[in-house]
């Protein structure tokens, strides 16, 4: 019967270590690493296909693969990398089934998006110390999925460099690794994503500016009457 391993001890393994315990079929260690890398392949899966569900099988049989693979594993690279481009691999072969382009491995960068520059995104800092108040977890859930509309819009070559430098911060070395591009088109299409994500965040709140407090309805009719019920009736009304 296999030894289950305590979970520090896990935790202290190499790469390569843990590749071995995981080739030799210890499916403890197998779990942990499932666990640390499952939302890291789920958000780069789901870049490419566009599709949770999608997404989500896409990722199981990227561990299958992983695993079946994993006495081959020498450590040249970071296992988290090894994992990132098996997924992607995975993803892309069924983008491509689904009829949906995949173009997140194009080798030769685009002259055009060379020529874009743009600047860093401002980062809120918030405090997670203090509770949060419904109202403000609402907020955020609508802001959430406003933000991953539109980066789910964004043209498949940009929205997946993006989702790895910007939400997984994976470096721009890696991320090159990883998509097996050079380090300059990571770059420049980073740069791209975050001016296309910015002009669609900036033209989604002019729209929403016109509406800004906005005091139609029954916010308006009440003060309509209140103010005439104040004013009592008009002058030679008997």
């Amino acid at each position: 019967m296999q030894q289950a391993m305590p979970q520090v001890a896990i935790g202290e393994l190499t790469d390569a270590e843990l590749a071995g315990r995981i080739a030799l079929g210890d499916r403890v260690a197998l779990q942990y690493l499932m666990r640390r890398h499952n939302q890291t392949l789920y958000r780069t899966a789901r870049s490419i296909l566009k599709d949770d569900a999608e997404a989500e099988d896409a990722v199981q049989e990227a561990y299958l693969l992983a695993y079946r693979a994993m006495d081959h594993f020498r450590g040249e690279a970071k296992l988290s990398t090894w994992l990132i481009r098996i997924a992607v691999n995975v993803s892309i072969r069924r983008a491509r089934k689904l009829n949906r382009s995949a173009e997140v491995i194009d080798l030769v960068a685009d002259p055009d998006d060379m020529q874009e520059t743009g600047r860093d995104l401002g980062e809120a800092e918030m405090d997670e110390r203090a509770p949060e108040q419904p109202e403000r977890a609402t907020l955020r859930a609508e802001t959430r999925r406003l933000i991953e509309d539109k980066i789910n819009r964004l043209p498949d070559a940009f929205r997946t460099v993006f989702v790895m430098r910007a939400v997984e911060e994976l470096s721009v070395a890696e991320t090159a690794v990883c998509l097996d591009i050079p380090e300059a088109t990571v770059r420049t299409r980073y740069f791209r994503a975050k001016s296309l994500l910015r002009e669609a965040l900036a033209r989604e709140i002019d729209f929403c500016l016109g509406e800004t407090f906005s005091f139609a309805g029954d916010r308006c009719d009440r003060i309509v009457a209140g103010v005439l019920r104040q004013l009592g009736p008009p002058p030679g009304t008997p």
